[in-house]
């Protein structure tokens, strides 16, 4: 008999990944479709259509059904052999919402194997057909209403682990059914675009899974339930039939795949369809073992730190998010997320560096640590922390430790390093706050995304946070690994696990990391003095734009 294997999925900003894994948790198999480079019809930069509102950034749904038509093709072409695919899971980019329309669901149960998804489900599936993402920051209005309905911004970090933001799913609903109430009306369910997946693999659409859930502002963290309020409040009494049954953990079984996958593409009759979690989470999951923090240097940066079951509820806070863990109940995450990752890096490389990854390392090797005193803030797009900042902030402390002062731009030379320190102190500064007082020190900082191939962005992380960098050495998609490793923990949770945990299953993979980068302890204590001064040029930022 041919060794199982299992599909991940990652339905991110740019593109759409799988990965499959074997038992025995190896990759054997990973392709992509970009959205810009294989589907450019729609118009995408970067995944995304910008406008025409203010702050508006949505994906056409049509764009992410015809890729995941485009990546069934290519992985026939590769001759992946569909039959030995045992169970289905994968991730979403998060906050990123779907609506599906009255007729959707009937669509969606009777597929037809001798024609396309696209063809079937586009367009009448769909009651909104641009899907809001995690970019957008056009609801500022609908924030300060859903806080002031609960009691201000750390009353709302209290009860769903984060304050409103703008790109979070809640209100975004809560913005469509003000502008678009026709629209939101013909809304028979709603997605995220991590249950977005399941839903197509299914013939039906699938329940929202816990940890994704904790990015809507509408469930319960603590719970990990709905809320009544938060639903009423951003989406009217019929929200909660719309968004659908209580979250699901990872691991949950929901179904056997719909026959069009069976019939069309040679999928099994009984391959298992498991909750999708939203690509944090199944970074998380791919990567982390406690005392590990990962550091996500994707479109977005993010910083994720696991935290263990206990008796005392994890701190809430209005600058960072906590999750529920997608495996382990009354686990947590703590997360930090940043909107301006690879792309104002990117940005920065091409104005300053002559687009040339080679050049702007050798200009970021030219300045010592502290750039010369030299500091430079880069948001192109709205922040999420510091929340709304847009543009370049520039500033030159005497000694590197002095207070700063704004000045009007930096030597040539001076911003490849400066925007790696002040994203890097960013996270550094807020690290101590969403650790637990009693928690061990962290024991190693797992680099992933697009970034973490960047040698000097491996060793200046590793300097920065003091703690030496890994990589994993099979796979850079760490949230495409954690969607199969979710796929297979459902397949041994029913095939006999069903007391053991995800750790247990863990425990007999191989450990695939490699270590990248030892910090350099000098540094690190040239750093450790310069978090004060970086939050002085970040606070300066905040003030001057009240």
């Amino acid at each position: 008999m041919s060794e199982p294997l299992f599909l991940g999925l990652d339905l991110s900003t740019q593109q759409l990944k799988v990965l499959l894994i074997t038992e025995k948790a190896i990759v054997v198999h990973e392709l992509a479709v970009g959205y810009d480079r294989d589907l450019p019809r729609y118009g995408t930069t970067n995944g995304t259509i910008r406008g025409p509102g203010d702050g508006q950034v949505t994906s056409p749904v049509a764009m992410w059904v015809e890729a995941l038509d485009l990546i069934l093709q290519r992985m026939k072409d590769a001759d992946v052999d569909f039959a030995r695919i045992r169970a289905v899971s994968g991730a979403g980019q998060q906050h990123g919402s779907i609506y599906w329309a009255k007729t959707g669901e009937d669509v969606l149960a009777s597929l037809d194997a001798s024609k396309t998804l696209l063809s079937q489900l586009n367009p009448h599936a769909f009651s909104i057909h641009d899907s809001p993402i995690w970019q957008d920051s056009s609801t500022t209005r609908e924030c300060r209403e859903l806080e002031e309905i609960i009691g201000g911004p750390q009353a709302l970090a209290d009860l769903t682990g984060s304050r409103a933001y703008e790109r979070f799913t809640g209100t975004q609903i809560k913005k469509i059914r003000r502008e678009r109430p026709d629209e939101y009306e013909r809304t028979s369910r709603i997605s995220l675009v991590s249950s977005f997946l399941p839903s197509l693999f299914l013939g039906f659409v699938a329940p929202i899974e816990v940890s994704d859930a904790s990015g809507m502002n509408l469930m319960d963290v603590a719970s990990c339930k709905w809320d009544e309020r938060l639903l009423q409040a951003c989406g009217g009494p019929e929200l909660k039939a719309k968004i659908g049954p209580e979250p699901v953990p990872g691991g949950t079984v929901l179904g056997r795949v719909a026959s069009w996958w069976v019939e069309r593409w040679g999928f099994r009759p009984d391959c298992l369809v498991t909750p999708c979690t939203g690509d944090n989470p199944a970074t998380m999951v791919a990567l982390s073992t406690p005392g590990d923090a990962v550091l996500s240097l994707g479109t977005s940066t993010t910083f994720l730190l696991a935290i263990a079951p206990s008796d005392t509820p994890p701190a809430r806070f209005t600058t960072s998010h906590l999750l529920a863990h997608p495996t382990t109940v009354g686990a947590h995450i703590a997360m930090l997320c940043y909107k301006n990752g690879s792309l104002a890096r990117e940005k920065v490389r091409n104005e300053h560096a002559n687009g040339d990854w080679a050049h702007f390392n050798e200009l970021v090797a030219a300045t010592p640590p502290g750039n010369n005193g030299y500091w430079g803030l880069y948001f192109p797009l709205p922040e999420i922390i510091p929340p709304n900042v847009v543009g370049n902030f520039y500033f030159k402390s005497k000694d590197g430790v002095t207070a700063p002062a704004p000045v009007e731009t930096l030597p040539g030379i001076a911003h490849p390093r400066a925007i790696l320190e002040s994203q890097l102190l960013s996270i550094r500064a807020r690290v101590a706050a969403v650790l637990q007082q009693d928690a061990p020190r962290l024991r190693r900082l797992v680099l992933t995304g697009g970034a973490s191939t960047n040698p000097t962005i491996r060793q200046l992380s590793a300097d920065l946070f003091g703690i030496p960098a890994y990589v994993a050495e099979d796979t850079s998609e760490a949230a495409a690994t954690g969607g199969a490793l979710l796929a297979r923990y459902a397949w041994w949770l029913s095939s006999g696990g069903a007391a053991g945990s995800f750790e247990k299953m863990r425990a007999s993979d191989a450990e695939r990391m490699k270590l990248v980068a030892e910090p350099n302890e000098e540094i690190t204590r040239i750093y450790d003095g310069l978090v004060e001064t970086y939050t002085l040029c970040e606070n300066f930022v905040v003030e001057t734009r009240k």
